[in-house]
């Protein structure tokens, strides 16, 4: 199997997922600070190149009806800025409720209130990316 990255892009940070080797678990891997497209993407690129990932996933919210939503379509552009700078093969997931899920997660595992303030951004990407895994893995 490989590697994966994972983005959830959100308009101050974007979370950062890896898979394990065998593109079975997901875990957080960091934060990013939003900075400009450009910059986003060089800053993926090398990420995803330190961490051997042949794939680099980009969360993107959909509506109700299946099309992107103002940030998916941001997330999309992200996508075009990162494709234009290398040869590593991108893909747009569904990331609706990610954000949710991985806040449901931290009360589950019984996350102390004061810790789950600040940043959900690399659980969210987290989600996203299990969600795929798991997604690819049921698919064969």
């Amino acid at each position: 199997m490989m590697r994966i990255l994972a983005v959830d892009p959100g308009s101050k940070n974007l979370g950062i997922a890896l898979s394990d080797p065998t593109g079975t678990i997901a875990s957080p891997l960091l934060v990013l600070i939003h900075v400009s497209r450009p910059a986003n993407a060089a800053a993926i690129i090398e990420l995803a190149e330190q961490y051997e990932a042949k794939v680099i996933l980009i969360g993107q919210s959909l509506d109700q009806d299946g099309k992107p939503t103002f940030e998916g379509r941001r997330a999309a552009r992200l996508a075009a800025e990162i494709q234009s700078h290398t040869d590593l093969e991108i893909q747009l997931w569904d990331e609706s409720f990610s954000t949710a899920a991985a806040r449901e997660a931290q009360i589950t595992l019984e996350t102390p209130r004061s810790k789950r303030k600040g940043h959900l951004d690399d659980l969210a990407a987290t989600v996203i990316l299990q969600s795929y895994l798991d997604a690819q893995s049921e698919q064969g």
